[in-house]
């Protein structure tokens, strides 16, 4: 099923995706069941390059840490972490920056307006 996207369905899970929208209502937007949602999620997700300037929430060292792009590499970004939103045990570990692969971005958040 997944395989098979429309540039629709694509371009509202990107869109909502980028807006921080959680999975569930993302599968209610696209009136499938959770589970086949989340399907749908992923494969769109893999072909997502994130931007400059889009706050995301990551793993990092099985941590949760969240931070703004600042700069992209191929398959990885610098990002500027947000501590007040990040794991501060990862203080002693990081900088004011990392950088974080594409694929171990969870969401795209907002934090500061």
């Amino acid at each position: 099923m997944a395989s098979q996207l429309s540039s629709n369905t694509q371009s509202l899970v990107k869109t909502e995706l980028r807006r921080g929208t959680s999975k569930s209502r993302i599968a209610n937007l696209l009136d499938l069941s959770y589970n086949e949602a989340i399907e749908v999620i992923n494969q769109v997700k893999e072909s997502i390059r994130p931007e400059i300037g889009d706050e995301i929430r990551f793993t990092f060292r099985e941590h949760d840490m969240q931070g703004i792009i600042e700069k992209l590499l191929n398959n990885s970004a610098v990002v500027d972490i947000y501590w007040d939103y990040s794991d501060n045990e990862m203080r002693e570990i990081c900088e004011e920056k990392t950088i974080v692969n594409f694929k171990d971005i969870d969401e795209y958040v907002h934090i500061y307006n």
